[in-house]
């Protein structure tokens, strides 16, 4: 199969597929004649397992890591569920922090209101002006949304 026909069937992109096999998550493609690359029975299926990982939150080296064990003839069925595992320790964390960031971010809310009410209906209040770091608990906004890949 071709990489047009592998990237509609799972529902990436080409260069997703191009970068996978630079990257060596998936083995090298033959090449046509002509130069085109021609995957073999069973591409789709490890661009699933690939995507799938991904989607769950895998990071690629993790799930090289897990192709490495399968392709040797292995079963990391343990390795994925104690990653896995690690992955909800850090969900947890970011709830944790979302939960901060979300009271701080109430405590300056009141603070404003307090603000509001002290100015007439036409003046500057200069919210954000004087915003606290403080208040955001002295981080970056939004910066647990960030994901490094």
């Amino acid at each position: 199969m071709r990489i047009g026909q592998l990237a509609q069937r799972i529902g990436v992109s080409p260069d997703t597929i191009r970068y996978y096999e630079k990257i060596g998550l998936l083995p090298p493609a033959q090449r046509t004649e002509s130069g085109y690359r021609e995957y073999p029975n069973g591409a789709d299926n490890r661009m699933r397992v690939i995507r799938n990982a991904v989607q769950l939150g895998f990071p690629l080296k993790e799930i090289a890591k897990v192709l490495r064990v399968r392709d040797a003839g292995g079963a990391p069925c343990h390795q994925v569920r104690d990653y896995a595992k690690e992955l909800i320790s850090q969900i947890d964390q970011k709830i944790g922090e979302l939960r901060t960031e979300k009271q701080a971010m109430l405590a300056m809310i009141r603070e404003w209101d307090d603000r509001l009410v002290q100015v007439g209906p036409n003046e500057r209040a200069l919210l954000l002006e004087r915003a606290t770091i403080a208040a955001r608990g002295a981080r970056p906004k939004h910066a647990h949304l960030r994901r490094s890949r």
